[in-house]
């Protein structure tokens, strides 16, 4: 029951993220949203997320992490009878914000159960769940495209039923988390470790930096790969997308496979040679030209296993406080990515300006920089693995 609970969770999880692609042409057609409406409605993502960090593990100590589970997943469910029934674009947008914080207590929720219930093979079933996230994101899209032009009763779901249905979806893991008891809900609130003496603990600020960096390094990929190779390499769309979904082929292969690895050579030593593979393949990519640009997908086998593999680390280290430091490192995960993913866009930008910014070798070595940032993020998440590696091995405290 505890398996089911967070394996489908993490396919709801992977569906309410990744069904927006093909949605989000039909709303802003039906609200008649300008690109500036549409990216504030889009930020919504963050915001609602970033609110969820703040009171999600306060409720996960009141009420215990069984009962936030079930809130989360039915406020996913009931944003989505919101959104079938918005017809103006306020409570459209309200609804659509309800999500985001249900996306937000999810994920947060997701990985607390993960620490609590993982406590052998954690690398390895940490990387699993992971995995069906990625398994649910890839077949999201297809999904949502499909239940968009069903008819039922002589009438078509469009956007606002196909959101209502794939949300729904949140009444599986329910039903399974009903049922089950998650270990830590009975835990003395004494007991648990407070949130000063884990921020005085360097290796948790290590954690962050790898985190932060780690997952700029993920989510860039998917913004700026097929943009890379159709303006430096001049590929067509349907070839610059082919080598975005083998990079999401590796990135997923990698979390079904590779977990087991993380067990045997441990946490700290698995972070530095994943994220240091990352960033030798994006850096021989960049640097070797047209003829490399398959190392562009083979750093996601690298990249994949930075968040899951942290989240396996904090549970091994904190097993009396997991769920505070997790919410404490994932929530300045969130504020390091949006400074990240801006940071890549400037260095891209300047750069072409430094070129030329109207000519193609300006534009070339702009792209080049910035997807160069993104290695240098892959680095730094090796760079300080090493450190957390010598704090660890000094204190004879390595995971």
């Amino acid at each position: 029951m505890q398996l089911a609970t967070i394996f489908l969770g993490f396919i709801v999880f992977g569906i309410s993220e990744n069904i927006k692609g093909p949605a989000i042409p039909r709303i802003q057609f039906d609200f008649s949203l300008d690109e500036k409406q549409l990216g504030t409605l889009l930020s919504l993502n963050a915001l609602g997320y970033l609110i969820a960090c703040s009171f999600t593990a306060v409720l996960v100590r009141k009420w215990g992490i069984k009962a936030v589970s079930i809130i989360a997943f039915a406020s996913m469910i009931f944003s989505g009878v919101l959104i079938y029934i918005s017809h103006s674009y306020p409570l459209f947008s309200a609804s659509y914000f309800l999500m985001y914080i249900g996306n937000g207590m999810l994920e947060i929720g997701l990985a607390i159960l993960g620490a609590r219930i993982f406590v052998k093979n954690t690398g390895t079933m940490m990387n699993l769940s992971h995995f069906f996230y990625g398994f649910s994101s890839t077949l999201a899209p297809l999904l949502a495209t499909g239940l968009m032009t069903v008819s039922v009763f002589g009438h078509t779901l469009d956007w606002r039923g196909m959101y209502l249905i794939m949300l729904s979806l949140s009444l599986l893991p329910i039903l399974f988390a009903l049922r089950s008891t998650f270990p830590g809900d009975d835990l003395p609130h004494e007991d648990r470790i407070p949130l000063k003496t884990l921020v005085r603990d360097p290796a948790l600020w290590l954690m962050v930096l790898i985190l932060s960096f780690g997952v700029v390094s993920e989510l860039a990929v998917g913004g700026w790969l097929v943009n890379f190779l159709e303006k430096a390499y001049l590929w067509d769309t349907v070839t610059a997308s082919g080598m975005l979904s083998t990079f999401f082929l590796c990135f997923s292969l990698a979390r079904l496979l590779l977990g087991p690895v993380t067990d045997k050579i441990g946490f700290n030593l698995s972070l530095i040679i994943f994220s240091a593979f990352s960033a030798l393949c994006t850096f021989a990519a960049i640097l070797g030209g047209e003829k490399l640009a398959f190392l562009f997908a083979a750093a996601g086998i690298g990249i994949a296993m930075i968040y899951p593999t942290v989240m396996a680390f904090i549970a091994k280290r904190y097993p009396l406080g997991s769920d505070t430091a997790i919410t404490f490192t994932v929530t300045l995960m969130g504020v390091g990515s949006v400074i990240g993913n801006y940071a890549i866009g400037a260095v891209i930008e300047g750069v072409k300006r430094l070129y030329g910014a109207e000519t193609q070798i300006g534009l070339l070595r702009g792209l080049q920089a910035g997807y160069g940032f993104i290695g240098l993020c892959a680095a730094i998440c090796a760079i300080s693995g090493c450190i957390l590696y010598r704090y660890l091995h000094r204190r004879q405290e390595l995971i």
